[in-house]
């Protein structure tokens, strides 16, 4: 049975070996007659997949112990993969969330790369630039360009130590390989969601 996380920008899909990344309309005109278990936060797709009739919403089958009322189903899918850990997901919005023992511990949202480069490009043309994913943190930049990515990357960095524990430090999403690079002793995977999805389908009968 086919897996999908569908979230605000794109829908991943796996099918038990690998996972494809693709546009929400390219999902839906490719998938649209095979089976599908999907999970969704994006509400404007869901009002219009939920007639899908081989495609089966298991949102209500997440339960995470100490999960609050709006948490998105995504976080919970991700917090499930583990019974201890520090979860970032590094997508559209960078969502980080600690678990241990399996309860929910908290988190917070920031934003994703794109939203960062964004608000900067609003400030001012001249703040327009592509990140230097290499921009040294060791000392203060001298360009433009570093000065930016200096200023996001550290931002996140020095945020994220703060809440460093002895917990495991898994990072997922689209930028989630690159940032896990800046934590030695992190772990990316970009299957934690889906290992969520199939931990909640196993323990469940939904």
């Amino acid at each position: 049975m086919l897996l999908a996380d569908i979230g605000n920008t794109r829908v991943h899909i796996f099918d038990g070996k690998n996972v494809l990344h693709l546009s929400h309309e390219e999902a839906i005109a490719g998938y649209h007659t095979v089976p599908l278990l999907y999970i969704c936060v994006n509400q404007a797709v869901k009002s219009h997949i939920e007639y899908l009739a081989l495609w089966e919403d298991i949102s209500c089958c997440l339960s995470l112990k100490g999960e609050y009322a709006t948490m998105g189903v995504d976080r919970k899918a991700l917090c499930l993969s583990h019974t201890n850990g520090i979860f970032v997901d590094a997508g559209s919005a960078i969502t980080v969330d600690i678990v241990k023992d399996g309860v929910y511990q908290g988190g917070f949202i920031l934003p994703g790369i794109k939203a960062y480069l964004e608000s900067y490009k609003t400030i001012s043309p001249a703040l327009d630039i592509e990140l230097n994913r290499e921009c040294s943190l060791s000392s203060l930049p001298l360009t433009t360009k570093d000065s930016v990515s200096y200023g996001i990357i550290a931002s996140i960095k020095a945020v994220l130590d703060s809440h460093k524990t002895d917990l495991p430090l898994y990072f997922t999403g689209g930028d989630g390989e690159w940032l896990s690079s800046l934590f030695p002793d992190s772990k990316f995977d970009e299957l934690l969601v889906f290992k969520g999805m199939q931990k909640a389908l196993k323990d469940k009968s939904c």
